[in-house]
Order: structure tokens, then C-alpha cells, then sequence
């Protein structure tokens, strides 16, 4: 028998070391050659790591959640004979991923385990017959029930102490008493006396339990914090008739051939790119460190994209180049490469500009925190049919708020009044808009 260190390998790129985001073995298993050991995630790319032998496992380096040094064993490995330990090549990142909140990181982690810690409850963990609402019961019976009243002929209590009593499983004849009849007090005292819980009320739907914050979702909570941390945020709320909108959308979709269907949120990314163009200061960046705002020509359209791994923005090259097809084919190439794990580092980062869109999910009004080092990012709410008045007259109208969220450090408010103004005249006139494509 031998004994084989793994040892972490240099992944690239300086990088000198890498957090535990999965493991795929454990003391005691039996692996093969080419097994999968671990998923190990840097700031850069969540990496599998295979075994360069096979053997039986003896240590693995840390829990999900640890970082482990470059260089430094990461699974001991019982061989039957005799084999060379050398360093393991340099691993090939599987799934690329981009830096900071604007560039937020794709790495498809597993599943991450749960410490389940149920609360304690009065009286054991099995569940009772008749008790309303989840387990209270003990493990071993329950104590005997004190003496009853003595009282003869029927107990005497109200519609919802007994109501109270049936749902408790609780023999109202059992209850000790004073005064005329059985009341809420009386059942209380019976619960204390048999180690039950005075609430009576439903119990929680699940236990308490525990997740650790690791790979993509730990990126998240670390960009979302920094951003706000160094942002001075301020957002404003604007109120958009899109009924003509809505009815050129479906006009364009009944006659569209062989292009994609179109959403509203192609129709969005054209007004906001064409409305960026005069608007540098939005459409921009900031260096916080060095103290350097870049203004950038082009519109790099962020979208926000909700995946089962987390949230990550998909980046629109050159926005203002595109017609509404090209957009939709674009948005739908890019969400479905983002929720599968496919889009590329270069794909998930360089925006300038980020829109975040739920559909009929967004809500009436919204806070979108802004993808640093981006300087504004607009969220899109639902659409609603409301009542408006119109030269004197009820109409339904369709209307949907737009909410920009704005670093106070680079754009003043009155610039992102204009902003949301102009942009108001193209969302409303959708001639005006597609003249101007």
C-alpha cells in the first residue's frame, strides 16, 4: 500500500487560492482514476478536480466553505502499489466566471448541505394524535392527568374552549376546574401539567436549519454588500403609458415569420440605448479607487438574469446597434446560456448599463441596486391596467413604472430626471421610437 497526496494545482492567473464549493467523495470511499474529487472555486472559474489515481480516501482537506492554499494537500489517497506523488497538472476551468457585481460570477455549484437544527418542543420531537398544527407530543407517554373535578353530570364549557380541547386532543372530562365551567385558563394549566405547550397554536411548517454561504451565492452577498457600502444610491420612480407600446408589440409579433417573439423588454433596451447616447454620465463607469469616471460610447446592456444558481447579468454588446429581432435573439441566446451554465467570461462582464426585469412578477415600484462599477441600473415593474383621464374622459390605459436607481457621486438628480423624461417621450411613442432605429 501506498499513500498519494493530491495535491491542489495551480489553477492560473496568480491565483493563489481556491474555496471548497462541493465535495464529491469522503474518508472512506473507494475511488477510481479520473473520479471527480471536489468542485473548487476561485474569483475567477469554479474547477472540477479529478484523481490521478485510484485508491481508497483517507483525508480530505476541509469542509464546504474552506479555502485551501495552492500547493497544499487536498485528499490523501491508500493506493495498492507504489506511485510517483508529482503535482497535478494545471486544471482547465470548466465554468467561467466574471468579476465584481456588475460581472457577476457563473459557477454552478452543488447542492449545498443543510445542518437541519429543529427547535426544541415541549415534551419530545414525535408527533401527537390529534395535535393540531405539527409535532409536540414525547418520546414516552404522558404523565397521568390529574384528578378531575369530582363535579357530576355534563362539563360545562364554550364552543371554543371545546373547539380548543378537540383540536389539543384533550378529554374535557379530564380538566380540572373552578367556577361554573371550563375555560381557556383551565387548559392552559392541563397543558403545563402534561408538558404540552400553552400556545395551542399551528406549529411551524418546517424546522430551523442552517446553509452555509459558499460559491456563486457568497460572490453575490459579497458584491451586493460592497455596493452598497461605497454607493450613495438614490431612485426615482416614473409612471409609463405603454398601451400603444403593447399594441405595436402584438402587431409585430402576428406578422414576425421566422424571427423570435417579441417582449416589451427588447423595446426597452432600444429606448434606453437611444436615450443613453445624450446622457454620457449615465451610460458609465466608476473607478472609486483611483477617482476616474470613464464615459462610454457605446451602450453594453447588462441584463439581469435570474439562474437556479443565482443572480448574474448577461452583457448586450453594442445595444445601439441592434433592431428589436436581433435584440430578442440576443436575449434569449444569452438568458439560456446563463441559466445553463454555457455564457462565457466575456459574455457575463464589460457592461455599462444594467436593466433588471421580473415581468409580471416586478411589483408596482422597485430599489434595483446598481451593478458596480456601473453608475445607474433601471429595474422594470409590471404592467397594469388602470383608469386614467384623458382630454376629460375615463379611458384604461396600460401603465407600468420604470424605477432608476443612480450613484449620487456621478449623477446628479436633475440629470436623471431629464434622463427618465426623455426616455418617457420614446417608450410612449412608438413611432418616434422605431423612427429613430
Amino acid at each position: 500500500m501506498a499513500r498519494y497526496e493530491f495535491k491542489l494545482p495551480d489553477i492560473g492567473e496568480g491565483i493563489a487560492e481556491a474555496e471548497i464549493v462541493a465535495w464529491h467523495v469522503k474518508v472512506g470511499d473507494t475511488v477510481g482514476e479520473d473520479q471527480q474529487l471536489a468542485d473548487m472555486m476561485t474569483d475567477k472559474a469554479t474547477v472540477e478536480m479529478e484523481s490521478p489515481v485510484a485508491g481508497k480516501v483517507l483525508e480530505v482537506a476541509g469542509e464546504v466553505g474552506d479555502m485551501i492554499a495552492i500547493g497544499s494537500v487536498l485528499v490523501v489517497i491508500e493506493t495498492e502499489g507504489e506511485v510517483a506523488q508529482e503535482e497535478a497538472p494545471a486544471a482547465e476551468p470548466e465554468e467561467p466566471i466574471a468579476d465584481g457585481m456588475a460581472d457577476v460570477p457563473e459557477a454552478l455549484e452543488e447542492v449545498m448541505p443543510v445542518t437541519e437544527s429543529p427547535l426544541p418542543q415541549a415534551g419530545g420531537d414525535e408527533p401527537r394524535s390529534g395535535d393540531r398544527g405539527g409535532p409536540v407530543a414525547a418520546e414516552t407517554p404522558l404523565p397521568p392527568t390529574p384528578p378531575a373535578s369530582g363535579r357530576g353530570g355534563a362539563v360545562q364549557a364554550s364552543p371554543a374552549v371545546r373547539a380548543r380541547a378537540r383540536d389539543l386532543g384533550i378529554d374535557l372530562s379530564s380538566v380540572k376546574y373552578a367556577g361554573d365551567r371550563i375555560r381557556h385558563a383551565d387548559l392552559d394549566a392541563w397543558l403545563l401539567y402534561n408538558g404540552g405547550d400553552v400556545s395551542g397554536g399551528p406549529r411551524p411548517r418546517r424546522a430551523d436549519e442552517q446553509v452555509k454561504v459558499v460559491g456563486l451565492r457568497r460572490k453575490i452577498s459579497e458584491n451586493m454588500q460592497e455596493a452598497k457600502r461605497r454607493i450613495p444610491h438614490f431612485t426615482l420612480v416614473e409612471e409609463y403609458d405603454v398601451t400603444a407600446l403593447e399594441q405595436t408589440r402584438q402587431m409585430m409579433n402576428a406578422d414576425r415569420g421566422d424571427n423570435p417573439k417579441l417582449t416589451m423588454l427588447p423595446f426597452l433596451i432600444t429606448a434606453l440605448s437611444r436615450t443613453l447616447a445624450d446622457y454620457p454620465q449615465i451610460n458609465a463607469t466608476y473607478d472609486d479607487d483611483g477617482q476616474v469616471v470613464t464615459r462610454h460610447g457605446a451602450v453594453h446592456m447588462g441584463m439581469a438574469t435570474q439562474t437556479p444558481n443565482g443572480l448574474m447579468v448577461a452583457v448586450i454588446r453594442d445595444a445601439q446597434n441592434r433592431s428589436l429581432w436581433n435584440l430578442a435573439a440576443e436575449i434569449a441566446r444569452l438568458a439560456d446560456a446563463a441559466r445553463t451554465g454555457k455564457a462565457s467570461r466575456e459574455e457575463l462582464s464589460g457592461s455599462t448599463f444594467t436593466i433588471s426585469s421580473l415581468g409580471p412578477m416586478g411589483g408596482i415600484a422597485s430599489t434595483p441596486v446598481i451593478n458596480r462599477p456601473e453608475v445607474a441600473i433601471v429595474a422594470v415593474n409590471k404592467v397594469r391596467e388602470m383608469p386614467v383621464v384623458i382630454d376629460g374622459d375615463l379611458e384604461i390605459r396600460k401603465l407600468m413604472n420604470l424605477s432608476l436607481s443612480c450613484d449620487h457621486r456621478v449623477v446628479d438628480g436633475w440629470d436623471a430626471a431629464l434622463f427618465i423624461q426623455d426616455l418617457k417621450t420614446l417608450i410612449e411613442n412608438p413611432l418616434k421610437l422605431l423612427s429613430s432605429h
